[in-house]
């Protein structure tokens, strides 16, 4: 609906929500919009919280393309959905329903609350989704569900994505495709330290290792890291070079409703095989 001065104004179904965004670097198009908010995140220091008006929900319903999340305020100013990567879901639609390649799996690590996951799950793919959390992890599920998804071939594996990958590579199991939304920081399921500057090369060269003979897709995403989508574009320049195909990169952002403005939201880099 509207951003700058550090915050968006963002609309979910039916509620208004104000969320701190350091990328608004600019000003406010309609101040008088926000006061419009049914939830407002502030923060003081390290600390953050939520001042929801009365006779908001807990949790609510949204459709996006042709997916349904549940959306609700989280401790850490987060909703549960980052919109911004439908357009890395419907490419990664469009590649497996393109692909030539029959019974496709797919690996999605820091899987959250699962839209990757369905993405793929729709499009035809088994999927394996790993993530740390446990919340995040049943958050997924329950999306799943809403999607009518619940039925498709998702192995939900509440692990660390490092140690499960390893573990992956010892059992010489493989995959036709692999997605990554690595954190800058955080903690494996057993409070296993991930600092992306230390642990996002070795982690991204194991997932290689376990790419089938003939993988389709490799995607990495990224928002808080403050690394260029080009860093991550030379991890996947291998792949063009051993399977033929293209790496493209580029930055996410949600476009305002109003002003037609667009807001960063994120990098990816992503490679198609292609047929």
């Amino acid at each position: 609906m509207d951003s700058g001065e550090g915050e968006k104004l963002e609309r979910f179904g039916d509620i208004v929500m104000s969320r701190p965004d350091p990328q608004a670097l600019w000003r406010k198009s309609y101040p008088e919009e926000w006061v419009k908010a049914d939830a407002v995140f502030s923060r003081e220091g390290k600390d953050g919280q939520w001042k929801i008006k009365e006779g908001t929900p807990e949790k609510w319903t949204i459709g996006l393309g042709d997916l349904k999340f549940h959306i609700k305020p989280t401790p850490f100013k987060h909703t549960g959905l980052f919109p911004e990567q439908s357009v890395n879901w419907e490419w990664i639609k469009r590649v497996i329903e393109n692909s030539e390649k029959k019974d496709i799996e797919v690996l999605n690590l820091f899987g959250y609350t699962g839209g990757a996951s369905l993405a793929c799950a729709k499009a035809g793919a088994k999927v394996v989704h790993v993530d740390a959390s446990n919340s995040a992890l049943n958050w997924a599920k329950e999306n799943a569900e809403l999607s009518g998804l619940s039925a498709k071939p998702i192995r939900w594996i509440l692990d660390d994505a490092r140690v499960f990958v390893e573990r992956e590579i010892k059992r010489d199991r493989k995959y036709d495709a692999v997605i990554m939304d690595p954190p800058a920081f955080g903690h494996g399921a057993k409070k296993e330290l991930w600092k992306i500057e230390e642990h996002f090369l070795p982690l991204v060269e194991n997932c290689l290792k376990i790419l089938s003979d003939k993988p389709i897709f490799f995607i990495i995403n990224g928002y808080s890291a403050g690394y260029s989508a080009l860093a991550y574009k030379n991890n996947l320049i291998g792949l063009e070079k051993k399977f033929g195909g293209r790496v493209e990169t580029g930055e996410l952002a949600i476009e305002e409703s109003n002003t037609g403005r667009l807001l960063p939201a994120g990098i990816f880099a992503r490679w198609e095989r292609g047929e």
